[in-house]
């Protein structure tokens, strides 16, 4: 991954730090036409530099493109570490689906996609990250069941949410129907089957997780089980999108993510599968699972009114804060879980921006939202970027950029996270989710705020 050599600002001289043409994974024709046709709106040198960076970077680095037997597979990667997470394939590719209309190597990129993220699942709907063939992982040594070609065996609702949601949308497109076949629908059974195991309403279910390491978000309390939960209808996630452990097994902005993703799979399968069984069960498991969230996912705070908590346990435990890794609370209108109008999502970002939210940060170089992930004081650029898309305020979205433009330390691209006082402090040099959503970011406001570039 090419980094800028200067930290300097008045030393960046917004050279492009893309590989060179002939170096690039793919390329397609029409995100090289969105990246000429945007930069010439961007009055600010800087801010156009880092969306021609960054908004191509998972396609300059990150995927590998084939067809065996005729069939497009796409692996993905998340950067520097060499494997594919369910979630951020699916997130990766997402700001390109309103190019595959018109470009059909994209269309069959993001099919490769779909198609290996159905392997994936098949092999194992519990696992969150695999490798490209059947390699064995660093982490098998995990207590738990790792199989060949699984990196990591970490449970988490939105893996499985994040393929439905790649997949309806493609189809909703592109109107091509070519990855809905028998093995797509084998793993949709699969993906229902594990979230209504996960409601936990009998026993525990098949899943446990444990891992010997002196940090402890990354084992699971409880013998691998997580702590206790009471069965109220909703679905225990294991881990985090920040692929922490969950404190209370309840993680509602993956419910509500579930919740939109299951009614997404029963259109497809009326509409376009014709698995009439699967989209009922889908619709009614989606149904209970809503009504468990008006009863569990919102709280009264002393300050701020009604707000959406962050964990629940069903006995009335609950945890307030956010993550910074997608789903989270702040995300929930971007995902269409929630308007952005709500009244209780509002009071929630009151909260969540404030200093009573104990993972809100306040330094020298900026303000945001943290995770436990990277610890105390370093603010994540992906809920800066978040904090821009799900604002309806043109002069917070101008800060946000604003941020986003002062905190890359000079390399050109979006970090994992930086330290609040000091951005030449940061995680992840190389982290394409974050970098194409940025690059999404930036689309949306020359869409509807041009003046703001």
């Amino acid at each position: 991954m090419l980094a800028h050599p200067m930290n300097n600002k008045e030393s960046i001289d917004f050279t492009s730090l893309r590989p060179v043409a002939g170096k690039r994974n793919f390329v397609s024709k029409s995100v090289e036409e969105t990246i000429t046709r945007i930069k010439e709106d961007i009055s600010d040198p800087e801010l156009a530099w880092l969306f021609e960076n960054c908004f191509p970077n998972t396609l300059d680095t990150t995927v590998t493109y084939s067809e065996p037997d005729g069939r497009p597979d796409t692996f993905v990667i998340t950067g520097d570490i060499h494997a594919m997470w369910l979630r951020d394939s699916s997130a990766q590719v997402w700001p390109y689906l309103p190019l595959t209309k018109q470009d059909e190597p994209l269309r069959r990129l993001v099919a490769g996609v779909i198609n290996r993220q159905v392997k994936c699942i098949l092999l194992d709907p519990y696992a969150n990250a695999f490798l490209e063939g059947n390699e064995i992982s660093e982490w098998k040594s995990d207590i738990t069941d790792m199989k060949p070609g699984i990196h990591e065996r970490k449970w988490e609702i939105d893996s499985l949410c994040y393929p439905i949601r790649l997949a309806y949308n493609y189809w909703k497109t592109t109107g091509n129907t070519s990855v809905f076949d028998s093995k797509w629908n084998e793993a949709m059974e699969l993906i229902y089957a594990t979230l209504k195991v996960q409601q936990r309403k009998e026993n525990q279910g098949p899943y446990s997780f444990k891992r010997i390491t002196a940090w402890q978000t990354d084992t699971v309390p409880g013998n691998g089980m997580g702590n206790p939960m009471r069965p109220v209808g909703l679905i225990c996630s294991t881990f985090r999108p920040s692929d922490d452990a969950t404190t209370f097994l309840f993680l509602i902005p993956s419910n509500y993510f579930a919740v939109v993703s299951l009614r997404q799979l029963s259109e497809l399968c009326e509409n376009v599968t014709g698995n009439k069984t699967l989209g009922t069960r889908s619709r009614k498991l989606a149904d209970e699972v809503e009504q468990a969230l008006k009863q569990y996912s919102i709280t009264d705070h002393l300050d701020y009114g009604k707000v959406f908590v962050y964990e629940a346990d069903g006995y009335g435990n609950r945890l307030m804060m956010d993550d910074s890794n997608v789903p989270s609370l702040l995300a929930l209108p971007y995902l269409g879980c929630i308007d952005v109008n709500d009244p209780v999502y509002q009071n929630t970002r009151k909260f969540l921006f404030s200093d009573d939210h104990c993972w809100y940060f306040k330094g020298k170089a900026a303000s945001g939202i943290g995770s436990p992930h990277t610890l105390k004081d370093m603010i994540w650029p992906m809920t800066i970027i978040m904090q821009a898309i799900t604002s309806t305020n043109v002069e917070e979205i101008r800060e946000c950029l604003r941020l986003l433009k002062s905190t890359h330390a000079g390399t050109g691209f979006m970090h994992e996270s930086f330290h609040k006082d000091d951005p030449a402090n940061f995680t992840r040099k190389w982290f394409a989710w974050a970098n194409t959503l940025f690059g999404e970011l930036v689309i949306k406001v020359h869409k509807e705020h041009p003046e703001l570039l």
